[in-house]
């Protein structure tokens, strides 16, 4: 059977959340989502943590000044099942595009217990990847739990095989691995708007745009991948809830260098001019068929390397918090048995989700079982 070798055009929304109101970003994720298409995009990607916006407070103040807007994210962090997802997966359906968006999710098990996490929709509007954040990166412990594998997975879609990976989790060298291995051609990172470690101006505070600029074109380089990196942005009334008026901590936060987002292809190179600061939609063309030739020099998921020598494996064991022995198979038993391994895993032949999820109306999804 001959290769495919798809051609579309991504775009990244490089945007602000309505900070802290999920319902509302919802919305303006669904306009984004319908601008992009009518661009001709076949792949809409949004940042990290994107609904309701990313807790940036941690890296400004104490944790025992913190509370108030912990509490505002726990009550704004968004379930798989909940109307805001469904907005999105319904706007996917009705455009025809596959959307990564990237949230803070919540759990019937728990009020204050929440993920980093990331989902990839398809064209007609089933989730076809959901990932949680690994582990939370330095200050996000204090608000995201560790993740599991059950997302460490790449996706067989119409524009080529995805994978993705929130923020730090590009400089895990096991679990960038984990995607190589599974025949990635899409790679999607996402960011959030900026990520202040020391005050500005210190020889050893954090630059993000360079740290982006590193990883992604790492893992574009070594995968032989197209690397699609989307930061968020800052605006206005996300700063004013951030400092409260504290005029050191709003320095703090103008002179962070913030994200960027860019489109790398399988060389590192950028395929389009990377975008930083202002709210905006990067677009590229993409050719999947650009992963081939490089893929002759060293392929570290084939003859370049010694698997005689080198072994990995990963356990995509959901971790949920209790299990119960009851008559026929389990939610959980199936999410982790054939979530993905069925005969409409890709959502390319079915116009329903997968049934852990609930059918997929052109309105909203029904509750599912997760």
């Amino acid at each position: 059977m001959t290769a495919p070798y798809p051609q579309f055009k991504a775009a990244a929304c490089h945007v602000a959340p309505v900070f802290l109101d999920s319902a509302a970003t919802a919305e303006k994720a669904v306009a984004l989502i319908g601008e992009a298409a009518r661009a001709g995009a076949g792949l809409v990607v949004f940042p990290e943590g994107y609904m309701p916006g990313f807790p940036l407070w941690v890296a400004l103040r104490a944790p025992i000044h913190n509370h108030d807007l912990f509490k505002r994210l726990a009550s704004e962090s968004v379930r798989l099942d909940g109307p805001e997802i469904g907005a999105v997966r319904a706007a996917a359906r009705r455009h025809g595009v596959l959307v990564s968006l990237g949230f803070s999710e919540s759990t019937e098990a728990s009020l204050g217990c929440l993920w980093n996490s990331n989902i990839l929709i398809g064209r007609n509007g089933a989730i076809l990847n959901h990932h949680r954040k690994l582990v939370p990166t330095f200050y996000e412990k204090l608000v995201w739990a560790n993740g599991d594998a059950r997302g460490l997975r790449v996706t067989p879609t119409e524009i080529g095989r995805v994978g993705m990976l929130i923020c730090g989790e590009n400089t895990n060298p096991l679990a960038r691995y984990a995607l190589m291995a599974q025949g990635e051609q899409v790679h999607i990172s996402t960011y959030p708007p900026a990520w202040p470690t020391r005050p500005p101006g210190e020889s050893a505070a954090y630059d993000l745009k360079r740290a982006i600029e590193i990883r992604a074109g790492a893992h574009a380089f070594e995968a032989k991948v197209f690397n699609i990196v989307c930061s968020a942005v800052l605006d206005g009334a996300a700063k004013e809830i951030l400092c409260g008026g504290d005029a050191a901590l709003a320095d703090i936060v103008e002179r962070t260098p913030a994200g960027v987002s860019m489109v790398l292809d399988p060389t590192g190179s950028h395929v389009v001019e990377p975008h930083q600061g202002d709210e905006g939609i990067v677009y590229a063309d993409i050719d999947i068929a650009a992963c081939v030739e490089p893929k002759q020099f060293h392929d570290v998921v084939g003859y370049y390397n010694r698997f005689d020598i080198f072994h990995l494996n990963v356990d995509r064991t959901p971790r949920e918090p209790v299990s119960f022995d009851a008559p026929g198979q389990t939610i959980a038993a199936r999410y982790a048995a054939d979530r993905f391994d069925g005969p409409d895993a890709t959502g390319l032949g079915a116009d329903t989700a997968h049934p852990a999820f609930g059918e997929m109306t052109a309105d909203a999804p029904r509750r599912g079982g997760h």
